[in-house]
């Protein structure tokens, strides 16, 4: 099942995306509410055709992002391969939904950078579980951009800052259910921006796969239904380049992910 978020007049709808035609799910609260309530969606009604532009398909409880988790990438950067995985934090008011701006303030921030990353939503709370049952967990999956100020990020050492400015984590354009992808291993992803490829890599490239990620990070801290993992991302980032490359503004950027699609976020000045 392909979940979306719907704005509509009067707030936003859950809907299924049959075939690019949003229709509604009967359920009348937000898809973290879902999760949370631990509805099956499978078992929701499906009613009629929502007309409206995508919101973000979920407001996560919280996010949860690891570094340095593409094999392509470590080499790239030329930084130590880590033994475990590095785990920081996203603010979740960084969230943004498919076709809104990413807005970059130039008093902040001079180097934004852009990040394709699959993105895990947690179904079920996770404490001390094991890496064979991790992904019995898992609710969807969903295509995520971590925006990332690599001025903060490494000049000053402040991962989570440079990260975390409002809109710097677009999200979607659905959640795909579970069940739909068996294998997170096996999936194509890449960037373009203004139509340029960038990043074309493959999930396969992980050091830490999906359930090992979810594994140590529930042997750390509890995960709760709707929080969201992001799982990494692979070589070919600005900051890598030479010369280095950064977003612009009026700069758009296309992050896809096989078999969920297509995350579209044009940049814009604050």
């Amino acid at each position: 099942m392909r979940i979306a978020t719907v704005r509509i007049h009067d707030g936003s709808k859950l809907a299924v995306d049959v075939d690019g035609d949003y229709r509604r799910l009967e359920f009348d609260r937000d898809l973290l509410s879902l999760i949370q309530a631990g509805v099956d969606p499978q078992e929701l009604a499906v009613g009629a055709t929502v007309a409206g532009e995508l919101a973000a398909p979920l407001q996560p409880g919280k996010i949860v992002a690891i570094g340095l988790n593409y094999l392509d990438h470590i080499r790239e950067s030329k930084l130590p391969r880590p033994a475990k995985p590095l785990v920081f934090a996203k603010f979740p008011s960084s969230v943004r939904a498919p076709n809104d701006p990413i807005v970059v303030d130039g008093e902040l921030t001079a180097q934004v950078d852009w990040e394709v990353e699959l993105g895990v939503i947690v179904g079920r709370r996770m404490r001390h579980v094991a890496v064979g049952a991790a992904l019995d967990y898992v609710f969807g999956y969903t295509v995520c951009n971590d925006v990332s100020a690599r001025d903060v990020q490494f000049s000053e050492s402040q991962w989570t800052r440079g990260k975390s400015f409002d809109t710097f984590c677009p999200l979607g354009p659905v959640v795909v259910t579970r069940d739909e992808i068996p294998d997170p291993q096996r999936l194509a992803l890449g960037t373009r921006v203004n139509g340029e490829v960038m990043q074309d890599s493959s999930t396969g490239e992980m050091l830490f796969g999906v359930a090992e990620l979810l594994a140590f990070c529930s042997r750390n801290f509890t995960l709760e239904p709707g929080d969201l993992l992001l799982t990494g991302t692979p070589w070919g980032c600005g900051y890598f380049m030479d010369p280095p490359r950064a977003l612009e503004i009026g700069d758009l950027v296309e992050c896809e992910v096989e078999r969920i699609g297509l995350l579209r976020n044009a940049v814009a000045a604050a």
